[in-house]
Parts: C-alpha cells; sequence; structure tokens
C-alpha cells in the first residue's frame, strides 16, 4: 500500500516499458537518490523530500491532472489521449515516436478518404477519432489495447493507429504507414496546483541542468590576440567566452560552451584560425 507524505512532493514516473530506464537514469543524474526494488510501488529519495510514485504511463496524466500526484513523466501521447489538464513543465528529449494510420503492405489506396466506412483498431480512440473527423472521414474505432497489427491480419480491423518508433514491428508484420497524425516525446509535468511551487521548480531545473548538458562540451583553446574577433563568431558561447591572458602576450586562453553536433565542425574553423590546444571536456550537469 502507497504512504503519500503530505510533507514531500510527490513524483509519478513509469513503472515499465521503454520510458522507465531513461527516466530513472535522468532523476539519478538529477541528485535524486532513491532505492528500487521489485514490486515496489513507491520509494522516498534519501537526500530531497521527494517520493517517486511507480505507476503505468497512461495512468500518469490522469493522476496529474487530479492534483493527487503532483509531478510526473510519461508521454505527451497520453497526456492528449487523456485529455488531462496539466502543465507541461519540459520537454525530456527521448522516448520520441509518431502516432500514425497503418495499413497492409500491398495496399493501394493514395487518399484517406479511401478509409471511409472502414474499421480501424486503435488504443487511442480519442487522438485518431479528433484525427478522422478533422479529415471529415467516418469509420468504426475498434478501441483496443496489446498488439494491434495482428488485427489486420485477421481481418478484425482494415487499419490500425499506432504509435510508431523505427516502423520495425510494422514491416515484420508486413504493415506500412499511410498516413502520419502526430508526433510526440516524454515530458515532465506537473498539475496546476503545485506547478509554481518552489520544489517542484527546483525539480525542473534540476532536470533542465542534465537536459542542457546532454547537448553542450566545454571546448578551450588558445588563439593567437588578432585572430579573437574572428574566433568569437565561430564560438559566441552562451552569453559570451572566458578569456584569459596567457604568460605569452600575444596568445590568450578561450573557453567556450558548443553544442556537441557542432564540435568537429568548430574545431576545423578554429585550427583554420590558427587555434592550438583545442580540448573538448564532458559537461555532466550545469544550470544556464
Amino acid at each position: 500500500m502507497i504512504t503519500l507524505k503530505d510533507n514531500m512532493i510527490k513524483l509519478a514516473v513509469p513503472n515499465k516499458g521503454r520510458l522507465k530506464e531513461p527516466t530513472i537514469e535522468l532523476l539519478q543524474k538529477a541528485g535524486y537518490s532513491f532505492r528500487m526494488k521489485d514490486r515496489l510501488l513507491y520509494a522516498s529519495c534519501t537526500n530531497e523530500p521527494v517520493q517517486i510514485i511507480f505507476l503505468r504511463t497512461d495512468d500518469i496524466p490522469l493522476l496529474v491532472d487530479s492534483g493527487v500526484i503532483d509531478m510526473g513523466i510519461t508521454g505527451s501521447d497520453l497526456v492528449l489521449e487523456r485529455n488531462a489538464k496539466v502543465v507541461e513543465l519540459l520537454p525530456l528529449d527521448y522516448g520520441r515516436c509518431r502516432l500514425c494510420v497503418a495499413v497492409k503492405d500491398e495496399y493501394q489506396g493514395k487518399d484517406l478518404s479511401e478509409l471511409n466506412g472502414k474499421r480501424v483498431a486503435t488504443s487511442f480512440p480519442r487522438i485518431a477519432g479528433d484525427y478522422f473527423r478533422s479529415q471529415n472521414i467516418n469509420v468504426t474505432l475498434l478501441e483496443m489495447s496489446g498488439s494491434l497489427e495482428i488485427m489486420v491480419g485477421l481481418k478484425l480491423a482494415d487499419a490500425i493507429v499506432d504509435i510508431v518508433e523505427t516502423g520495425d514491428t510494422l514491416r515484420d508484420n508486413q504493415l506500412k504507414v499511410f498516413s502520419e497524425i502526430g508526433s510526440y516525446q516524454t515530458k515532465l509535468l506537473a498539475s496546476k496546483g503545485a506547478a509554481d511551487k518552489p520544489e517542484v521548480q527546483t525539480i525542473k531545473r534540476r532536470i533542465e541542468g542534465i537536459m542542457i548538458a546532454r547537448k553542450y562540451s566545454l571546448l578551450e583553446y588558445n588563439i593567437p590576440k588578432a585572430r579573437l574577433k574572428e574566433a568569437e563568431r565561430v564560438t559566441p558561447g552562451f552569453q559570451s567566452p572566458t578569456i584569459a591572458q596567457l604568460d605569452d602576450p600575444d596568445w590568450l586562453a578561450v573557453e567556450v560552451m558548443v553544442q556537441k553536433k557542432e564540435i568537429p565542425r568548430v574545431m576545423d574553423q578554429l585550427e583554420a584560425l590558427g587555434a592550438a590546444a583545442i580540448l573538448e571536456t564532458e559537461i555532466r550537469n550545469c544550470r544556464l
């Protein structure tokens, strides 16, 4: 039985599935220490007034909406499907997926209107229903859970509306994407009553620091003083670079944050300007 503590922020996280491990890793990197045990429904952080509640991903939006849970981490597709009135604090850049209409490989139709009057199986009846109505297409929605792909093979449905990540499951079942409804990702949520609490904002900032750190590296290099302005155009930094004078009066040392995906190109450009001792250092955490 879960014992909720009034003096602790209650944060719901997925109890299984593809979102569980990256969510636990994110919270631990953000400084929240807690022990996980098999079949454990909740865990209290040992170093912060935060209680971690392990729940089904599709239950999290409604429980945050109700205010029973202060915060939650789950997919934005589930927030939309549940029509949950929550505050989306932060996109978390994992668990990315698309919700798509899929049909048999051999299906020759080109226009979505050809599904008019057909049966469509889905575990997202709200989103699917809104989508087909917006296209003025009348379909019979079969609300189901589990593996939807088999429904077309069994001829119980003419199409499905389901989450697509890589598309491998569709291909394995001789299906193809016919139309894309929307793209989604994991988000940090808060109830309307808790969103402005200082403790909630602290959790957001901590997680945000980890998210930013994953995107940036610290780049250090030495540059001739005469080429500094050119180098600054290559590496402007978050606000401005940190610059220090070296013993040689003609040379400066520069430290600057650079997006990781830009590092190879930036290094090439700095080297062409005459920079030396160009070093990349990983950032584990930060606040901007």
